[in-house]
C-alpha cells in the first residue's frame, strides 16, 4: 500500500528501512551423457552470461527508479557468471506501464525516492549429478534498496526472464526509520504474503507455498510448476525417442530432484510412486 500525500507520514530525516528482495530460480535438465550435460551447460552459460544478466538487471534499476553507479560483471571458467550493481536516488520517475508491471502493492503512479547504499546482484550455479542425468542451473538474484520504494516492484520482471522450474523468493524489510515524533517505524507499507505480488497468470502455473514471519517483517514464498512434460527436460531429443521403462525412469528422477528442491530434504528413490 502506498499512501497518498495526505495520508504521508512525515519522517525525520531519510528513510532507513532497507527492504531486500531475493529470487532464487531453478532449472532442470535430463542429460544422459557427459556430452549431452556439457552440451546442456554451454548452452546455459550462453543465455546467461554476464552481459544479458547485467541488461536484466539493469532494467530492474530501471523498474524501480534508481541510477546506476558502478557495475561489476564477470563470467567463470568453467561455468557461470555474477554481475553487481550498486544503484543510488532517482528523480521522480513514472512507472513503466508494461507486462512488467504487477498489482496491488506499493506501486505509486510516480515516486521520489533516496536509494543510497543500494545494490542488485546476481549469480549463476550450473551444477550436474556425479552420475550424469540429472542437471541444474540456479541463479541468485538480490535486489535490495533504501527509501520508499519495494524491490518487489520487480518481481513480475525477474519471474518472465528465466525460465523457471523451481522458484524461492524471500522478501525483508530490516531497520527502522523514524516520524517527526520520534517513534520508530519497522515497516512503510502493507504485506501479508509475496504471492500478492506475483501475476494470476504466473501463480496458475506454480504449486506455492508461504513461510511466513509477521513480527519480523519476513516473507518466503517457494514455487513449482504444476505441469509435467517430459520433451522441456530433455536436451537434444524428444520423449519418442525413448523406451517406455526408460521414460518412467527419467520422469521419477526429475520429479524426485524438483521435489527434493522444493521442500528442501532429500526424497528416498521410489516415493513418488
Amino acid at each position: 500500500m502506498t499512501l497518498s500525500p495526505e495520508q504521508r507520514i512525515e519522517l525525520h530525516g531519510f528513510n532507513n528501512l532497507t527492504k531486500t528482495l531475493s529470487f532464487n530460480m531453478y532449472d532442470i535438465c535430463y542429460t544422459r551423457t557427459k556430452e549431452e550435460r556439457e552440451a546442456y551447460l554451454e548452452y546455459i552459460d550462453e543465455q546467461y552470461n554476464a552481459d544479458r544478466l547485467t541488461k536484466i538487471l539493469k532494467h530492474v534499476t530501471e523498474i524501480i527508479g534508481a541510477h546506476v553507479l558502478n557495475v561489476a560483471k564477470q563470467d567463470y571458467v568453467p561455468q557461470g557468471a555474477s554481475v553487481t550493481i550498486l544503484v543510488s536516488e532517482g528523480p521522480v520517475v513514472e512507472v513503466p506501464n508494461e507486462v512488467y508491471d504487477e498489482s496491488p502493492g506499493p506501486l505509486p503512479d510516480s515516486v521520489v525516492m533516496q536509494l543510497d547504499k543500494s545494490h542488485i546482484t546476481v549469480h549463476t550455479y550450473p551444477e550436474y549429478h556425479p552420475d550424469e542425468g540429472i542437471s541444474t542451473f540456479r541463479a541468485d538474484i538480490d535486489v535490495s534498496t533504501c527509501g520508499e520504494i519495494s524491490p518487489l516492484k520487480a518481481l513480475n520482471y525477474l519471474i518472465r526472464s528465466f525460465d523457471t522450474d523451481i522458484m524461492s523468493i524471500d522478501y525483508k524489510v530490516r531497520g527502522f526509520t523514524r516520524d517527526k515524533r520520534g517513534k520508530k517505524l519497522f515497516i512503510d507499507h502493507d504485506i501479508s504474503s509475496i504471492q500478492n505480488y506475483i501475476p494470476d497468470d504466473i501463480k496458475d502455473m506454480f504449486d506455492m507455498i508461504d513461510v511466513n514471519v509477521y513480527q519480523d517483517n519476513i516473507f518466503h514464498t517457494k514455487c513449482k510448476l504444476k505441469e509435467f512434460d517430459l520433451n522441456n527436460y530433455l536436451f537434444g531429443y524428444t520423449r519418442d525417442k525413448l523406451r517406455p521403462e526408460e521414460e518412467e525412469e527419467i520422469t521419477e528422477k526429475l520429479l524426485m530432484e524438483m521435489d527434493e528442491i522444493f521442500y528442501g530434504k532429500n526424497i528416498r528413490p521410489g516415493s513418488l510412486k
